[in-house]
């Protein structure tokens, strides 16, 4: 799968590097400002079950 996104990417190795950084810095900032926080309203994730 890395190597199938690695293809993809136009350019240099360099430029390729750069441009994987920037997916990877999209795709958290996305989980952490959208994904997560819709998950912990529908799922209780902050419940805690040990007594």
């Amino acid at each position: 799968m890395y190597v199938a996104l690695w293809n993809l990417l136009p350019g240099p190795r360099w430029i390729k590097l750069l441009q994987i950084l920037v997916l990877l810095s999209v795709t958290i900032l996305l989980l952490f400002q959208w994904v997560f926080p819709w998950a912990t309203e529908y799922f209780n994730l902050t419940g805690n079950t040990v007594e």
